[in-house]
């Protein structure tokens, strides 16, 4: 894993030359996440759900404030009855978690989840649990995952084993196999080493909106919003829980509060199936990645779907044919057609400095005189070494608002998305404002209402990992 990417990185350095204009270029890129979570978004990995990327959350946890949580779903759309085998995670990949906190857009820190499968049914039964289950040690339990956690610390040039043989907490069966599924989902909650805490299990999607804007904009005519479409679908959840020292520059998140956050998924590259037996080998293959969500769904064209998912971040501004999907971003383009709402003047150097830079003056001041989340406000990062890519940037020296506005920045919380992103942040509509022009010119009145969803169907924790529960009732039961 180290040597592939280093090699990879050393190629995407040697590249460099000339690339300012299309990291300029790729703000589009990084500045379309604006009408969906990222569920199936690219033609491969629609086909591969177990490692496919949905959403990624990073923020200052509110009742730990000295610490920073990350969240990271995958397996999009599960439906709570999908048994008798359920949603595994896969044991055949990586499920990574990046930190790029000196902003030449490399993991400086990779937390990495590898999981194995012990399936005891054999030719004895079908059932995912033979009786109800009120433990992650029941016998009555029949399939059953655990993972090792492991740190990448590239800066320091260690791998750090930090969790082995951590216990998942499984797929929500149901009441009667398991009445008090609270207690496993508490069960599945390890400590690391250093403070932190460590979460691998299903939970509710906590993302919310109303796909139909896939529908050409809500029909047409704003006709198709207010249905949570994500509602009643379960993901599988990673969650780290650490001091905020751990995660930043140097150690100092006084001096060097800002990071950049995104997950990836990497399989083997060969699988070979017979009869009954699947087997996989070769080299490791990126094949998802999420930083900011809905990037690669809605602005990347469908022939470079793939492709994106393949990119590290230092190679976003090395790829010519996403150059005008960028400063010119097809969004408000699609807006001011169907709606007659003007799109906003191209080039989008507002799109820019927000996903690809974070929010700094040491970019301009079009955004007011604001220094938010970029790396390059870190005392001790040289703005030489600095490297434009789509992160998800996050301040973590900013505390958690009393009183947490969904519209994040725009409802004046410095402390939501996009400076990291919550749970409970309106991405759908702050995005859908950003795109039209919102952060420069103010938020655009036709579009005040967003999609009418505001707030998910379900309430989130109050204690890691935040996340709610996985639901245990049929989707198609709400209809």
């Amino acid at each position: 894993m180290a040597t592939r990417h280093t090699t990879r990185r050393r190629a995407a350095l040697a590249l460099a030359a000339g690339c300012t204009v299309l990291a300029g270029s790729l703000a589009g890129v990084a500045a379309g996440p604006a009408l969906a979570s990222s569920h199936r978004e690219a033609p491969l990995i629609s086909g591969d759900p177990p490692v496919d990327n949905t959403d990624v959350y990073a923020f200052v946890s509110p009742d730990k404030p000295d610490t920073v949580t990350l969240v990271a779903n995958w397996f999009p759309f599960e439906e709570p009855n999908g048994g008798p085998t359920f949603y595994p995670w896969a044991t055949d990949a990586h499920y990574d978690l990046n930190i790029d906190n000196n902003g030449d857009a490399k993991a400086d820190l990779t937390y990495r989840w590898d999981f194995r499968t012990d399936d005891r049914r054999g030719n004895d039964t079908f059932l995912y649990n033979d009786d109800p289950v009120t433990s992650l040690d029941d016998p009555d339990l029949l399939f059953r995952q655990t993972y090792t956690l492991t740190l990448f610390d590239r800066p320091n040039n260690r791998v750090v084993t930090l969790a082995s043989g951590a216990k998942v907490a499984p797929s929500n069966v149901g009441p009667a196999s398991m009445p008090n599924y609270g207690v496993l989902r508490n069960q599945a909650i390890t400590a690391i080493p250093g403070g932190g805490q460590s979460f691998a299990g299903q939970a509710d999607d906590p993302f919310f909106l109303d796909l139909r804007v896939f529908d050409l904009l809500y029909g047409g005519n704003l006709s198709e919003v207010g249905q949570d479409t994500v509602a009643g679908y379960n993901v599988n959840t990673v969650a780290l829980q650490v001091p905020k020292s751990a995660l930043t520059l140097g150690g100092n998140p006084t001096r060097n509060p800002n990071i950049g956050v995104w997950s990836d998924t990497e399989r083997y590259s060969i699988t070979l199936r017979s009869p009954g037996v699947q087997q996989s080998s070769g080299s490791e293959v990126q094949v998802s990645r999420l930083g900011n969500p809905l990037v690669n769904e809605v602005v990347v064209p469908a022939g470079l779907k793939d492709k994106f998912n393949s990119l590290l971040p230092e190679q976003d501004r090395t790829v010519p044919a996403l150059v005008n999907r960028i400063n010119f971003p097809e969004v408000p383009a699609l807006v001011q057609r169907i709606y007659g709402i003007p799109a906003p003047a191209t080039p989008r150097n507002d799109l820019v400095e927000i996903f690809l830079y974070g929010i700094t003056t040491k970019f301009g001041t079009q955004l007011g005189n604001l220094d938010l989340n970029s790396q390059l406000n870190n005392l001790d990062v040289n703005p030489a070494n600095f490297a434009p890519s789509e992160q998800l940037r996050l301040n973590t020296s900013i505390a958690p608002a009393a009183q947490p506005s969904r519209l994040g920045l725009l409802g004046g919380d410095r402390q939501g998305f996009p400076n990291g992103r919550r749970l409970a942040d309106d991405v759908l509509d702050i995005s859908l404002q950003v795109l039209e022009g919102a952060a420069v010119s103010g938020p655009v009145a036709a579009l005040a209402a967003g999609d009418r969803v505001d707030a998910n169907n379900v309430a989130f924790g109050t204690t890691f990992p935040y996340v709610a529960l996985p639901n245990n009732t049929a989707v198609n039961s709400r209809r």
